[in-house]
């Protein structure tokens, strides 16, 4: 917009312009009027930087302040006039409200202007959100170039408004030495100055903050008329309202996009801006409208333009109700025509060969909600899984305030169980952070949200991310698992850093029903953090009950099997105890072995399981020889655990491996005994996928593969136990492996070739009604447990599953015969489509070995098969078992 447009606005015209008909206190004005030009001409050298830090931002230079003047005539109409004092400070308030959205703003560096906590604060979280962990101590002192940009973008978008207050006050340096001020009358800087910073400043606030930080008129210049009287609430609100309808083509000029090329939400910002009129008033509502229809590739860009408008109808309306309220002139604009459906909205911005439809998800009962997603139909009818995360959110918050307060000295989670007048109570508490107020209603009530990640606890917990904290917490729904034990539930809070005043209790009768927020005055002394007591809905001892899946039904038992690393002291009181058990700290990455399987599966003290902890040592005694550790890009331990083990079968305890995350029990395999690090793969955290990479994971196999070798455990019966996976992990299997049994015993890979080359016909026998076990390797009838006996000419492939996690890193679809994958939507068994089946595991390998043997190939041998409608069978000695399935399979004449 050029200088002329913004001086012929009325509000211009009105109050500073140099008019022959308007000599009324010229001088006075005329004095306004060149420190307003005069400021406006220096800002628009600073405002020209804004694109160098914020490209992908729509414009921001002075044209846009030129435009403001226009949208306050626009909001204010003939309802609201000013005196020329308060268009000098409303003007001035335009010019820099937006001149801190540069780096050149800031007078040095963006992240010095921060500072250091703020700074690493923001690094942290915007590392977590890029690669969905936390950075170490070298990442957030030197973070990827895009997560820095990306950084300083966000400082400048979060803090231009706390910048600009300062900026009439900041002075530069001429190439002489000299200082330069924005405003160089300093009269009107040391008068207006606070209050133009402050009015720039205003327009990030929300709306209910106006009222209390503008309550008083302020009087004029003794060189003034005594009428000059400013009234800081309405420049505020005429500016809030100026900035926010000034949304239009002129900010997003079609030549500038294609230069910036924005990305993201910022190119739809500038897309669906690139479409708008100029807006005007029609009575109370402020009219948009497109220049040209919005087409389908546009339509994300459509809605943005509406969701924006709705957001400048919500300011307008708040503006409104907060004049009304207070009695003050209301301005002539108070809403945006045509937000209210997006059927109205299209007659407006008109679209193009596709049509709108409202499809957004949308929550009218979030308490109900709230009580379907947060207990049992989220995380099962498993209640232990209530109290694993109770204790990691208590366990965060001391980490945090360790962070805050690192000579704190009450580091440690209390867990207590009581029973009173027949009625279970299981209560949680830390002495971390605590919560005030507004943490409890916007971040723990917030169904969904992870408040340690979010920027309203960066913002409340200064130096907290940057610090080093790291919490567990990651899906914002945690706390509600706590309605898996029950229903009344009471948490009681205290910030770490607030009076007793500040102490509050939150009650729930259910989940589905709205909690009570009290005040705790009066009630004693409330220690700082926070305790969660519930009221079980059954008793602990029942069949489904909190002790379902322990074996002493012992707290302490639960806790450890629940927390297999914690990083401050868990104390837990039984029933009637007088004194707790304590859990020591202990790290998964640094123990040793014999450490971490003693945490992993701990001693029996029992007498009367004497038994069981002979079976304990004696795999312990295996683990330390075989376990082996996997290790992440860093070097840093994220496993120690062993393929399988031996003694799977041999007591009531199996050693299931466990998966962990965050040092909390996820999900357990019996593909390995120790423990692998995970991440969750759904939000209730039962199921997680490793951290290890597929190559991490495939290094450590090989390790085991070869630690198994070197102490002799590789015996035929663990080869054939583990060849599958070993195979679907190497690809091919190692040829000295076996992996099949035939009359003459167990088969390996090198085998093949010469037990093949002594006959023209195999059978390949699968199913009912044989079974195989490797301990010791031999076949047998499922039923009766009998042993039975192949032919010379069978072979049964010994292919035994594995399960997740290692199933998922590598599947047994993953090594199939990509040339064959055009058969998998054959509507017929084909034989194409069966090799394609079996081609990538044991069957598959030992067709292929065949096909090498009889020099011959796939085809020749399945296609005669399918030929027979995969109908093949045999009958062993005993006819009475019924036929064996499988594929007879022919050697083809030589060519």
């Amino acid at each position: 917009m050029s200088e002329h447009v913004y001086t012929s606005t009325p509000l211009w015209q009105n109050t500073l312009a140099a008019r022959p008909d308007l000599v009324t206190h010229a001088g006075q004005r005329e004095r306004l009027r060149t420190s307003y030009t005069e400021l406006r001409r220096k800002a628009g050298v600073l405002l020209e930087e804004n694109a160098r830090s914020m490209p992908d931002f729509t414009v921001h230079d002075i044209s846009h302040v030129d435009a403001l003047w226009e949208t306050a005539d626009l909001v204010c109409g003939s309802e609201v006039t000013l005196n020329p004092a308060e268009a000098y400070v409303l003007g001035c308030a335009f010019v820099l409200h937006d001149a801190a959205m540069g780096a050149a703003a800031y007078g040095t560096t963006v992240p010095e202007a921060l500072g250091e906590k703020r700074w690493r604060d923001l690094v942290s979280l915007a590392y977590f959100e890029r690669e969905g962990c936390w950075p170490d101590r070298e990442e957030l002192d030197a973070p990827p170039v895009e997560i820095a940009k990306a950084c300083v973008a966000t400082a400048i978008r979060e803090t231009h408004a706390e910048q600009a207050k300062r900026l009439v006050d900041q002075p530069w340096r001429s190439s002489a030495g000299n200082e330069i001020f924005l405003i160089e009358g300093v009269q009107l800087r040391e008068w207006y100055g606070p209050l133009i910073g402050e009015l720039a400043a205003s327009h990030w606030w929300p709306v209910d903050r106006l009222a209390g930080e503008f309550r008083h008129s302020i009087g004029s210049l003794p060189w003034q008329p005594s009428e000059w009287i400013i009234e800081p609430l309405k420049l505020a609100c005429i500016l809030r309202l100026a900035d926010a309808t000034q949304v239009d083509s002129r900010r997003a000029p079609g030549f500038l996009f294609s230069l910036r090329r924005p990305r993201g939400v910022s190119r739809e910002h500038w897309r669906f801006q690139e479409h708008i009129s100029r807006p005007y008033r029609k009575g109370d509502r402020v009219t948009y409208s497109s220049l040209r229809p919005f087409p389908p590739q546009d339509a994300t860009a459509w809605w943005l333009a509406l969701e924006y408008l709705r957001g400048i109808d919500r300011e307008l309306k708040a503006v409104d109700a907060l004049l009304h309220d207070l009695g003050r002139d209301r301005l002539a604009a108070r809403a945006v025509a045509g937000v209210d459906s997006p059927e109205r909205f299209a007659e407006l911005f008109r679209v193009q060969d596709w049509r709108p439809i409202d499809a957004t998800v949308k929550v009218s009962d979030i308490p109900a909600l709230v009580g379907t997603l947060g207990g049992q139909q989220l995380y099962g009818d498993v209640p232990e899984v209530a109290l694993r995360e109770l204790i990691q959110n208590a366990q965060d918050a001391v980490l945090a305030r360790q962070t805050l307060q690192p000579d704190f000295p009450l580091g440690r989670v209390e867990i207590r169980l009581t029973e009173t007048d027949g009625d279970w109570y299981l209560e949680v508490r830390d002495y971390g952070t605590g919560m005030d107020e507004e943490t409890l209603v916007h971040g723990l009530l917030d169904f969904g949200t992870s408040g340690w990640s979010s920027t309203r606890v960066r913002n409340r917990l200064p130096g907290l991310a940057g610090g080093g904290f790291r919490p567990s917490g990651r899906f914002g729904i945690g706390f509600f698992s706590v309605f898996l034990l029950g229903d009344h539930v009471e948490l009681i809070t205290r910030r770490y850093d607030a009076s007793l005043a500040d102490a509050r209790r939150l009650t729930f009768d259910s989940p589905s029903s709205r909690p009570l927020l009290t005040p705790l005055t009066g009630q004693g002394w409330v220690p700082e953090g926070t305790t969660v007591r519930v009221k079980l809905r059954k008793s602990p001892y029942e069949l489904q009950g909190l002790f379902s899946r322990t074996d002493d039904e012992r707290l302490a038992e639960l806790a450890q099997r629940l927390v297999l690393e914690n990083a401050v002291p868990i104390h837990t009181w039984e029933p009637g105890a007088p004194d707790p058990e304590i859990l020591l700290p202990f790290s998964l990455a640094t123990g040793s072995p014999d450490e971490v399987f003693d945490r992993l599966y701990p001693p029996q003290a029992a007498k009367w399981r004497a038994g069981e902890e002979k079976l304990r040592l004696r795999m312990r005694d295996d683990f330390i020889s075989r376990a082996t550790e996997l290790h992440d890009d860093k070097g840093r331990r994220i496993g120690l655990a062993m393929l399988w083990n031996s003694m799977h079968y041999q007591g009531r305890r199996d050693f299931r491996g466990t998966v962990t995350v965050n040092g909390f029990l996820a999900d357990t395999s019996v593909s390995f005994a120790g423990y692998l690090a995970g991440q969750p793969s759904r939000a209730s955290r039962d199921q997680a996928a490793l951290v290890a990479t597929q190559g991490q994971v495939r290094q450590w196999m090989r390790s085991q593969e070869q630690r198994l070798r070197s102490t002799g455990n590789f015996d035929d019966s663990l080869q054939l136990e583990l060849a599958f996976t070993l195979h679907s992990a190497f690809n091919p299997l190692a040829d000295d492996i076996a992996f099949a049994m035939t009359s003459q015993g167990v088969l390996r890979l090198s085998e093949v070739p010469e037990w093949a080359g002594r006959h023209s016909e195999i059978f390949l026998a699968f199913g009912w009604p044989l079974t195989w076990r490797a301990r010791p390797p031999e076949l047998t009838h499922p039923l009766s447990g009998e042993r039975l006996q192949l032919p010379d000419n069978g072979i049964l492939i010994c292919q035994r599953g594995t399960t997740p996690p290692l199933s998922q890193v590598f599947p047994a679809t993953a090594n199939r015969d990509s040339a064959y994958e055009f058969a998998r939507d054959h509507t017929t068994p084909t034989w194409q489509k069966q090799w394609w089946r079996t081609s990538g595991d044991l069957y598959g390998l030992f067709l292929r070995t065949l096909c090498e043997a009889w020099s011959c190939t796939v085809e020749s041998l399945l296609a005669p098969v399918e030929q027979r409608d995969w109908a093949d069978c045999i009958y062993l000695d005993d006819e009475t078992l019924g036929p064996v399935a499988g594929h007879l399979l022919r050697r083809p004449p030589s060519v």
